[in-house]
Formats: C-alpha cells, structure tokens, sequence
C-alpha cells in the first residue's frame, strides 16, 4: 500500500535484459504502425526474448539509419512501412523472390552469417486477408491506386492470384511507369494505366497509398464511381475505419479494412524470422 511520503510498489518491467534480440520498424511517419503490437506478442507466445521498437526515419536518414543498424551485433530483423519500401532493398545482401519480383521488402532479416535478406510479404498477406474474407478474384477486374513500395508487392501478388486485369492509379508518372514497365515484362497487355471508364468497372480497387493516414487526406478514389459490387480495399492500418472505407460503406460497397492484411503476415514474420515456439533464435534467426 502506498502512502503520502512513501515510494509507489515497483510495476512489473518488460523482460528486457542484456540477452534481449532487437528488430526494429522503419518509417515516417511511424506513429500509425501496428507492428510492434503483433511482433511483441509473437514474440511472447513463441518465448523469444526479443523487442521490436518503432524508429522514426525519414529518407535523407535512412542510409545512414541502415549502416548503423547493420553494426548492431542484437539485431536480428528489420520491418519496413512507408515510404522505405523500395529504397531499402538496396541496403540488403540478398532478395527473396518477392522483393526481387516486387523491387521492394518490408522485411529484413540477418542470416547465421551476417549477411541480411529482403523480402515483401505485402502481397501475399493481402491476397490471404482477401479469401479469409470470402472474396476470390480469379478473372477479376482490379484497380490499383499506388505505385510505391506497397503497391509493387500487391501488383505481383494479383498477377499470379488469377486476376484478368489490373488498372494502375498514380500521381508519381516515374512510380507509375516503372511499375507498368515491370509488369509489362512479366505478363504484357495484363496491367494499363488506369482511366475513370475504368474505374466504372471494376470488381475490387485498392488504396495502397498513403492517403488516408493523415486528417484531411483527399480520397484516392470516389467509391461511388465503382460498380454496386465493386469491393473497396484499404491498405492504411491507422485509423483502423478510414474515410475511405467509410465513404464505401456509406455507397454500398463491400469494403476490406487493413488490418487484417497485417494480421495475416504475422504467420510470414513467424516463419521468416524463425520463430518458433521453445526455440528461440540465438545469435540471429535461423534460415
């Protein structure tokens, strides 16, 4: 019991202690990541003696943050958000086939011999959280707005899920057309650049941008130009209701939240980063 002069009872600490693994998540902003949450508790129901912390890093930042991450000799993994995706495969060894096919990760891992492998699990997650929902898009129509990091991996993922055709939405020309040209080359006349007739439809159109993650964001698209079928989808994980999903509801479109795309790649951090319950990782994940 405490009392007027008397020190409050000790709260019970985190764990953490000079054994304790490091992974760390890469962003800016990084406020809105759900990661550390999911990772922790990962971490706590496989008995690893680990932590994963939020690391605010902005572009002109992120070599030097990278170089020096890599000099840790207890940090084990790496998990990256917007708007890292892309540049930070430079900084890595090797690329598993995703990041290689996507040319982006959002994560990283260090191997038994201090090398560091990239890879995206954005678009497998996707697609995953996307069935767990009862949608199955084999020969489907998909709107696509975002050509970053995200949407490279999603692109990849709907290529190989069956889907007929992708219309690609995005501001950035160089983003866009890089992405086009990418796909072209993997499978031509399947992606085009999208165009409101479009947009009209569409069986599925996808947020894979940053609007959204900030109070007064434009809408990437008006829901209400899709199809009374056509399923919205919003990558933005924070707020978990964005204005975007709420405009689609209000329109009588069937909407995807983010979040549960996030909580289906944690099955993919689990197995990437070799977490497995009673054996935690010592000195680095196994391969």
């Amino acid at each position: 019991m405490t009392g007027p002069g008397t020190d409050p009872a000790p709260r019970p600490g985190p764990g953490i202690s000079g054994t304790t693994r490091l992974y760390a998540v890469l962003g800016d902003p990084v406020a809105q990541v759900r990661a550390p949450g999911l990772l922790n508790a990962l971490f706590a129901r496989t008995g690893t003696d680990a932590v994963l912390v939020p690391l605010h890093v902005t572009p002109a930042d992120l070599a030097t943050v990278l170089r020096g991450l890599r000099a840790l000799r207890n940090l084990d993994g790496v998990l990256v958000t917007v708007p890292h995706k892309i540049e930070v495969c430079r900084y890595a060894d090797e690329l598993a086939p995703a990041a290689r096919l996507a040319g982006s990760a959002n994560a990283l891992r260090r191997n038994p011999d201090g090398t560091w492998r990239a890879d995206n699990f954005d678009g497998a997650g996707f697609v995953h959280a996307l069935r767990a929902h009862g949608h199955d898009f084999a020969d489907a129509e998909v709107a696509l707005f975002g050509a970053g990091g995200a949407g490279r991996a999603l692109a990849c993922a709907l290529l190989t899920s069956g889907v007929r055709r992708l219309h690609l939405f995005d501001p950035d020309a160089t983003h866009r057309e890089d992405l086009l040209t990418r796909l072209t080359e993997l499978r031509p006349g399947w992606a085009r650049e999208g165009t409101d007739e479009a947009l009209a439809r569409v069986d599925l159109a996808v947020n894979a941008s940053p609007l959204g993650m900030r109070p007064g964001d434009p809408l990437p698209f008006a829901p209400d130009r899709l199809p009374p079928h056509g399923t919205v989808a919003d990558l933005v994980m924070k707020p978990a209701e964005t204005a975007l999903l709420r405009a689609a509801a209000a329109a009588g479109r069937p909407v995807v939240p983010g979040g549960p795309v996030l909580d289906s790649q944690v099955a993919l951090y689990r197995d990437f980063f070799g977490l497995t319950a009673g054996a935690p990782p010592e000195g680095g994940p196994t391969p």
